[in-house]
């Protein structure tokens, strides 16, 4: 028998939760409340934890939120306070999994507590918006959306499908069994992009080979952000950063951008790090039309990867300030970090004589790198491009000279 924690605004939805409640109920399992309905409670089933807790965790007083009426403000404050409670709660072994429904308001604020939880503790959430771009709600943990196909508003005969599917699926994954391996291996994590494969591959082979389970995560924003995550849960051994290229969306506003937290994990970890300025010629955009007008009038360097993904070449300043960035966020690395460098080429696009060559802009960076870095620090150049089999074969050996250190 486990426990699944029902989350919820009690005070609009109770008796789509109380379904839910039952559902479980009836499979065998126990049920933990949380509230986080600013307008009353329910007396449909009892609640354990009512939402003037989650309000003071998250800074707020409950009395004061209604009677401000500020319905944008009382969201904020449970967001806030949602993680805190959801946190502590599974720390204390409450709960072994989390389910919850709601509107836009309802699911920004139950997937809030739900990111607070591990990647692994089983989460279910029925939306009116999971149909659409659910990328900000998920962030980078394993939540289940299920579109709500209705709206969360009674029990009907849709409802009463979907609602029961959902019950369903967070006792079958509470249920669930993880098998557990004799073998695991320690975990290396990579960063990768199609301009990179070649050497990601390389470097994954010679790693496996090692004994090390290699995990690859695709530089796409949620790629980087999910792998950090993993590094923040202690669950890795090793990042091997080849694609770096996150960072240049960040700087000139791709859609690739991981935010400005990333190369950070690592570091505050501990965990040996080696940087590779991956793939940090390009930037990523939609659709050609999708391209901010400014960069069209610069005259800059566009190469339509797909009909879908316009990649934009990173000019001289771009890369000077990446790599002061770069620098800055190895500096503040607790464990063994080191930066390779590839002198010809970054990527496949940037190789001698490609669409996106360009020494000088690459040179701005490498030279931001050293100019900014802590001496103590190494930083190693190889005179090949990064898709090289000498480049793979150096990274190898650099990453395992970094966990040697740790």
């Amino acid at each position: 028998m486990k426990t699944i924690c029902i989350i919820g605004a009690f005070d609009t939805k109770a008796a789509e939760h109380a379904f839910v409640r039952d559902e479980i109920l009836k499979r065998g399992h126990q049920v933990f409340t949380i509230n986080v309905g600013t307008l009353g409670t329910t007396d449909l089933f009892s609640v354990d934890v009512e939402a003037n807790e989650v309000a003071a965790a998250g800074g707020g007083e409950l009395a004061a939120l209604r009677e401000a009426h500020d319905r944008g403000d009382a969201m904020k404050v449970m967001s806030m306070g949602a993680p805190v409670i959801v946190a502590q709660l599974f720390g204390e072994g409450k709960f072994d999994g989390i389910i919850g429904m709601g509107g836009s308001g309802g699911t920004t604020v139950i997937t809030a507590g739900m990111r607070a939880l591990p990647v692994g503790v089983p989460k279910v959430c029925v939306s009116t918006i999971a149909a659409g771009d659910v990328g900000g709600f998920v962030g980078a943990k394993d939540i289940t959306m299920i579109p709500s196909i209705v709206d969360v508003a009674g029990i009907n005969r849709v409802s009463r499908i979907i609602f029961a599917r959902a019950a369903g699926a967070i006792c079958g994954m509470v249920e669930t069994e993880i098998p557990e391996s004799a073998d695991d291996k320690p975990v290396i994590t990579a960063s990768m992009f199609g301009n990179t494969t070649a050497c990601v591959n390389m470097c994954m082979e010679q790693l496996t080979e090692q004994g090390y389970e290699v995990l690859v995560f695709h530089a796409t924003g949620t790629g980087g952000r999910t792998m950090e995550s993993l590094v923040r849960e202690g669950l890795v051994d090793g990042v091997l950063d080849i694609t770096t290229t996150e960072w240049a969306d960040q700087v000139c506003h791709g859609v690739f951008s991981a935010g400005p937290q990333r190369l950070d994990g690592p570091g505050e970890m501990g965990v040996p790090h080696l940087i590779v300025p991956g793939c940090v010629d390009m930037a990523n955009f939609g659709g050609m039309e999708t391209v901010p007008e400014k960069y069209k009038q610069d005259d800059r360097i566009f190469y339509e990867w797909n009909p879908s993904v316009t990649l934009m070449r990173t000019n001289v300043e771009e890369n000077r300030q990446m790599g002061r960035i770069f620098a800055e966020k190895a500096n503040t690395a607790k464990g063994p970090v080191a930066f390779l460098i590839p002198l010809r080429g970054v990527s496949i696009l940037d190789g001698d004589g490609e669409r996106f060559c360009d020494r000088e802009a690459d040179q701005a960076m490498f030279d931001a790198i050293k100019a900014n870095l802590r001496a103590d620090i190494p930083v190693v150049e190889i005179d090949c491009n990064i898709n090289d089999a000498e480049f793979a074969a150096k990274a190898v050996e650099m990453m395992l000279g970094l966990i040697g250190q740790k």
